[in-house]
Parts: structure tokens; C-alpha cells; sequence
């Protein structure tokens, strides 16, 4: 009965699901997909190593993991995956975090060495989301150009996502959270960038996280919000709102917050409690072909 239900409402919104083997659904000219593998081997993670140019990568690594939104007619791409994210860690490079017990931190593969915090270990990275255009050619089926030929532009505006209407109690399609990479920090902590989105009959919606830890230390927080509604699903319009938090454990206890690190397990409880550093909202209009 619940499967005859949820076929129902995808057919009343114009909806269907991908084909078997794929976790996903095409709805107003979208094909929503994630993809979800398992954590990086140890020959993957040298060939990552070699083209970040690190020897420093998280403790788990989801390299097959992705989230991908293409828009069939225009054939522009969103994705979100580990390896760009991490390559904007690497870009970004802030300076490590200092904490107490660093001197007391040992090297996962050879425990009898000290670490040196020479790097950002919390891997912060400034990603939101991965941009492609694909385009169907007589010869090679989909093509995909790079983020660096496809020019799409991204126009600052003072437009916000509608979150009160995303509260509504409207059915949700399709639902699904990817982990792109995850460190506890020797246990110090936690560094967490995930990914999920919500289908809805009208419109879609994501939310990429970075999420960090440093216990007794920092708390920091950078969202990025993207909402497509589907009332012009010819030429549909992206928001991307980002918002970036971030303050130390001695502001909120100057603040009257607990100082306890087993208070801030959850983001979107204590996000509030934190001041924004970066606040801005983008749109993106999607020709309706390229």
C-alpha cells in the first residue's frame, strides 16, 4: 500500500522514478540522482594524495559518493562530490587551529610520532557545489564541458530561500543524504561535510554542510542553501544562499552558552548561537537549451 501511495503522489506531480539500480527521479525537466559507495581504499587515497599534492586527507574519504542534479534541455550540471571539495580545502589552506592536547596528537599510521600542525587538519573547505554542462552530440551521445569553459553565471541578489514554505506539509518526492567526508579529529572533535536534498511536487531543494568541532576550541558552520522552484520549468532559476558561522568555545561562555563540547553535537540546534562571518544569496537563471 505505502508503494502504491508514493507512485501515486510521484505521478501526480509529474514525477518518475530513475531506472533499477539508480536512487533518484526525473521531475520537470530535473534528473535528481545520488550516489552513494564506500570509503576510499588505501590506492585510491595515494592517487588523491598525488593529484591534491597532501600527504593529509580525512579518515574517511566517500570518493563514489555524489549528488547530481542535471537540467536535461540546457544540459547544466550541479554536483557535489568529495574530491572538489577537497580541492578547495587545499586552495583555501587557512592555518591550522590551535589546540591543547596538539602536542599530545599522534600520526594515525605511525602512532610513535607527534603530529605536526603545520596544515588545516580540519579540512574547512569554502566548496559549494560543482558546476557542467553536458550536451548531446550526433557521435558521442552526453558530453560534458569543464566548470572552467561552461561560464554560468551566478548574479548576487537580495532574493531569499522561502524556508517557512519549505516547512509546508507538502509531500516530499524524494529524500536522501550524502556523506562526502568525515574526521573525528583523534577523537578532539569532528569534521563533517554532507549533502542533502528534498524533492517536493514544487520544487527541489539542498543543503551542503560543512560542519566543525574542534572540542574546547571552535565551533564553525558553512552552509550552502540551493532551491529550484518548478513553476517555469523551461527557464528555471536557481537561489544559492551561503552563509558561513563560526566563534570559539570562549565566546559562548562569555555569552552565558555551555562550555561543554557535548552540547554542540548539533548544528541546526546551536547554528543560531553562532555569528555569521560570510552571509550572501546568488542567483542562477537556466537557459532553457545551450
Amino acid at each position: 500500500m505505502e508503494m502504491e501511495s508514493e507512485e501515486r503522489e510521484l505521478k501526480a506531480a509529474g514525477a518518475e522514478p530513475l531506472a533499477e539500480g539508480r536512487c533518484g527521479l526525473r521531475i520537470h525537466g530535473w534528473e535528481i540522482e545520488s550516489r552513494k559507495g564506500s570509503i576510499l581504499k588505501s590506492i585510491d587515497l595515494q592517487q588523491w594524495e598525488q593529484k591534491l599534492q597532501t600527504s593529509h586527507l580525512p579518515e574517511m574519504v566517500f570518493g563514489e559518493s555524489s549528488l547530481v542534479l542535471l537540467h536535461m534541455n540546457s544540459g547544466i550540471k550541479i554536483h557535489f562530490n568529495a574530491f572538489d571539495a577537497l580541492t578547495g580545502w587545499k586552495q583555501e589552506a587557512l592555518p591550522p587551529v590551535e589546540v591543547p592536547a596538539a602536542a599530545k596528537w599522534k600520526f594515525r599510521s605511525k602512532p610513535l610520532q607527534q603530529v605536526i600542525l603545520d596544515y588545516d587538519y580540519t579540512f574547512t573547505t569554502p566548496y559549494c557545489g560543482s558546476e557542467a554542462v553536458e550536451i548531446n552530440t550526433e557521435k558521442h551521445g552526453r558530453e560534458t564541458i569543464s566548470e572552467e569553459s561552461c561560464s554560468l553565471h551566478w548574479e548576487d541578489c537580495k532574493e531569499q530561500i522561502d524556508v517557512v514554505a519549505l516547512a509546508s506539509k507538502e509531500p516530499i518526492l524524494f529524500y536522501d543524504e550524502v556523506v562526502l567526508y568525515e574526521d573525528e579529529l583523534a577523537d578532539n572533535g569532528v569534521s563533517l561535510l554532507t549533502v542533502k536534498v528534498r524533492v517536493m511536487p514544487s520544487c527541489w531543494f539542498l543543503l551542503l554542510r560543512y560542519w566543525l568541532r574542534v572540542d574546547g576550541v571552535l565551533v564553525r558552520l558553512r552552509d550552502t542553501r540551493m532551491q529550484c522552484a518548478f513553476g517555469n520549468s523551461a527557464n528555471p532559476s536557481i537561489l544559492r544562499e551561503s552563509c558561513w558561522r563560526e566563534t570559539t568555545f570562549q565566546a559562548l561562555s562569555e555569552k552565558g552558552y555551555p562550555s561543554d563540547s557535548a552540547a554542540y553535537s548539533d548544528p541546526s540546534i546551536i547554528s543560531q548561537r553562532l555569528p555569521i562571518i560570510m552571509h550572501k544569496t546568488q542567483k542562477l537563471k537556466v537557459p532553457g537549451n545551450l
